[in-house]
């Protein structure tokens, strides 16, 4: 029997974790740090979301699985950052027409400025269309079944160090799981946990709270007890009954190696060199945030090689590579699929995830490599099957018992990036706050009125303080200042907070306050922290 795409011999799901962490700065005019989603909006997930559009109304039968944390669908659904987001993009806007007068007798350097203006202008469009609220086309786009949004921990604490305080990772999960439900309008089937950490434990936890399945590092399922026949190629369950999946090296190999990957290739627009930097100060400063030198996102270069030339970026070239890398990426997978369909009694399952940010911000043609990939994944060939991981699920609901192994997908695989001699300091304080939440929570059981608002206050800023950005930014040398300041601040928040509710002298003005800059869930019950067995408080 011919194959075709109802019986193919096996499948591949693209998956996406799209984070950023909580950054609002309410007291400030403008705020560098709020770049970050500002770039990420316009770079990756209007970007995401167009080529999304494209593909349904082509009639391409794709699927995409992708995460939105709480914390990032925070922030889109904030009108505050929304508005600053619309005025960010009138800034980008202008800036485009100074560069095109300044350019105009540059003909090559404005073929890319007007390539800018374009993709900005969709991007208004787009933004405006949907009255800034971003989180409900990809809830549209997710009913048609083509995606399916993960759920996340709520401020993407790293849950093994966590794991002291058992209690807070199931803060993190369950809080994580009740913001999904808020945004989404469903309980989610799948968990991304941050930075794929894993531990004993975690699994159980989620299968409390109805998660069908997470994504775990490939040696966290390789060095499973047992170790699966089927290697990365199909899921395993764990004792508690949850599916991991397990990340596919090869095919992860092919996208985010420095050497090997396709964003590397030399015909791509270079991510580095921006007139945020080139040009004089006079000229940029007022596109720059406190006239400091940064990223605009007008980038003129291709990567061109390794040396410190850089050669003017050429769209339609880069767009071609895009293409021929997108038919290579389909090339070896079918390829790979072939293999492994001969080795294994069930269709193997390709994984690969990667961060959503890598598509349009980092690598700009990266949306473009998407589509190319869906569309011919779709048309020319028949050996596999783009399939969600709950589609996959549902497909092949049973499979090996085995108890994954610690990992995440960090550099060195396990806990190293978020433990070092940069960032260990925090963990003492954050399980000291982790343990006063749960005191709290089990002495005031029923507190209402301003002392309720205080304990959910005091839980905000735990949250905040376990985000794992934190940690990572400590390690890799980039904000730190910024990164020390976040922790420091909420918890010296939470520590107050919690004198305060002791002693019974709560200051509502500076309540009111912490309520207002850090808005994050605020829905959230304090109570979540109490101890099943007020036992488990103790020491």
């Amino acid at each position: 029997m011919p194959l075709s795409k109802t019986r193919p011999l096996g499948y591949a799901a693209i998956v996406l974790h799209a984070h950023l962490p909580f950054v609002r700065h309410p007291e400030k005019r403008e705020c560098l740090e709020e770049l970050w989603l500002m770039e990420a909006i316009t770079e990756t997930y209007i970007p995401l979301l167009l080529m999304m559009e494209e593909l349904l109304a082509k009639g391409i039968d794709f699927r995409l699985t992708m995460s939105i944390t709480p914390t990032l669908a925070a922030m889109l659904n904030d009108a505050l950052l929304q508005k600053r987001y619309s005025k960010h993009l009138v800034k980008l806007l202008d800036l485009g027409e100074k560069e095109a007068e300044r350019t105009k007798n540059q003909p090559r350097l404005q073929r890319v400025v007007h390539m800018y203006q374009n993709r900005l202008q969709k991007v208004q469009s787009f933004f405006h269309a949907h009255n800034g609220q971003l989180l409900n086309v990809f809830r549209q786009i997710a009913d048609t079944g083509k995606l399916e949004i993960l759920a996340s921990a709520a401020t993407h604490g790293y849950l093994p160090l966590l794991y002291a305080n058992p209690k807070a990772v199931e803060a993190q999960i369950a809080i994580g799981i009740t913001a999904y439900k808020k945004y989404f309008s469903e309980h989610p089937k799948g968990f991304w946990l941050p930075e794929c950490g894993f531990t004993s434990g975690i699994d159980e936890i989620l299968a409390k709270y109805g998660v069908k399945y997470f994504i775990a590092d490939s040696h966290g399922l390789l060095h499973g007890n047992p170790p699966p026949p089927d290697l990365v190629y199909a899921p395993i369950y764990t004792p508690h009954g949850v599916a991991v999946f397990g990340r596919d090296w090869e095919s992860s190999k092919q996208v985010w190696s420095a050497t090997e990957g396709y964003p590397g290739d030399f015909d791509y627009r270079d991510f580095y060199r921006d007139i945020g930097f080139d040009l004089d100060r006079d000229y940029i400063g007022p596109y720059l945030v406190d006239d400091i030198r940064g990223f605009t996102g007008m980038k003129y270069h291709k990567i061109t090689g390794s040396s410190g030339h850089k050669a003017i970026y050429d769209p339609v070239q880069a767009g071609k590579k895009a293409i021929e890398h997108a038919g290579n990426f389909m090339f070896n997978r079918e390829l790979q699929i072939k293999h492994l369909a001969a080795n294994m009694e069930r269709p193997p399952l390709i994984v690969a995830p990667y961060d959503a940010e890598l598509f349009g911000h980092w690598w700009y043609e990266g949306p473009e490599w998407l589509k190319s990939l869906f569309t011919k994944s779709c048309r020319d060939q028949n050996i596999f099957t783009m399939v969600t991981l709950g589609e996959y699920i549902d497909k092949y609901p049973i499979g090996q018992v085995s108890a994954p192994a610690d990992s995440s997908w960090g550099m060195g695989g396990y806990h190293e990036v978020w433990l070092d001699h940069s960032n260990a300091w925090i963990y003492r304080h954050l399980h000291a706050a982790a343990e006063r939440m749960g005191e709290l929570a089990n002495r005031y059981p029923h507190a209402v009125g301003v002392k309720k608002r205080a304990l959910d206050q005091a839980a905000r800023e735990l949250l905040l303080a376990q985000s794992s950005d934190w940690a990572f930014i400590m390690k890799t040398g980039t904000m730190v200042e910024y990164a020390v300041h976040r922790t420091k601040t909420h918890l010296l928040n939470f520590t107050t907070l919690y004198e305060g509710v002791l002693a019974g002298h709560i200051d509502e003005d500076r309540l009111r306050v912490l309520e207002g800059f850090h808005n994050v869930f605020p829905d959230l019950d304090y109570s979540i922290y109490a101890f099943d067995d007020p036992a488990q408080g103790a020491g």
